[in-house]
């Protein structure tokens, strides 16, 4: 019984491949059981597009967004025999305003769930290439450990507006950190843990689902986010797990799940959550434990 509930379709995301039925389709050849749909929140200001949307406005944003709810309905519907849709979406965070909006789209498109994330420190993108990236380090006076305790901060007042039902990559600062000898990782800086770990316990006070995200393995990551030594904390602390994928297109769907249930095993993670949505509309968490999952996984083999 896989499941995931951080995915993208190149119909509405730029950065992304093919349509978001043949994600649901992809999802259910995996023999998926629960499929959480999150594309992106539209983004109101002009200067927050990327070079791939420099033909779109943020009102082309808005209405691309509309549709993807609409068509997210629709394949639900259709789809309802085969396999148990959600209908949520990936959060930004970059400016005070931010948040209203996220508040009002929620409540406009009704949707199923957030997955919290954040893509920006300082209102700059921090994702999309390492040039951007650098970009952020030189406006934080070159000082990494600043960069990442901006984003610990952020993270929290994300995490504090909207309590988010998924964390999203929480370490996804990470990314284009160049690791060496030379550069230490910042998430050892007692500052940043210390950060770090205030979020932790500030999600698992209002009961949120971390997602262990197998994407990082694609950016040529050593570990899944969080790392291991971040997870190692959110499991000690009483903190609960899901997994994602977060796909792209079809062609991600249940991406690097092999290496993932490897990397469970390594955590000795025996217990996974995730969302459902009962009849009435109301979203719940549920529990597989391990030996389900087991089963499940030797008898598909996904990869």
């Amino acid at each position: 019984m896989p499941f995931t509930f951080h995915s993208h379709s190149g119909q509405f995301c730029r950065h992304a491949k093919g349509s978001l039925e043949g994600v649901v389709k992809a999802a259910i050849s995996k023999r998926m059981t629960v499929l959480g749909l999150s594309e992106h929140v539209p983004r109101s200001r002009p200067q927050d597009l990327y070079p791939e949307e420099s033909d779109l406005s943020t009102n082309d944003l808005h209405q691309a967004f509309g549709s993807y709810v609409e068509e997210a309905r629709r394949l639900r519907a259709q789809y309802a025999d085969q396999i148990h849709i959600l209908i949520g979406a990936e959060t930004e965070y970059i400016t005070d305003t931010t948040i209203a909006e996220l508040k009002q789209l929620r409540s406009q498109y009704d949707l199923d769930f957030f997955v919290g994330s954040l893509h920006h420190v300082n209102g700059m993108p921090m994702d999309f290439s390492p040039e951007l990236y650098e970009k952020i380090v030189q406006h934080c006076h070159g000082d990494r450990g600043e960069m990442f305790r901006r984003y610990f901060d952020e993270q929290l007042e994300l995490l504090q507006q909207l309590q988010p039902e998924i964390i999203g990559h929480f370490d996804l600062i990470r990314i284009f950190h160049p690791y060496s000898q030379d550069i230490p990782d910042p998430l050892l800086e007692s500052e940043v843990r210390k950060l770090a770990l205030r979020n932790i316990d500030y999600a698992i006070s209002y009961g949120a689902l971390f997602e262990i995200n197998s994407r990082a393995w694609k950016k040529g990551l050593r570990d899944a986010y969080p790392q291991r030594d971040l997870l190692q904390e959110i499991l000690q602390r009483g903190g609960r797990v899901t997994i994602s994928d977060d796909s792209h297109g079809e062609q991600d769907v249940c991406m690097y799940y092999d290496r993932l249930l490897v990397y469970l095993h390594e955590m000795n993670i025996t217990r996974l959550h995730y969302l459902y949505r009962n009849v009435d509309g109301a979203v719940q968490v549920r529990v597989l434990d391990n030996a389900t999952a087991h089963d499940f996984w030797t008898a598909n083999r996904l990869t």
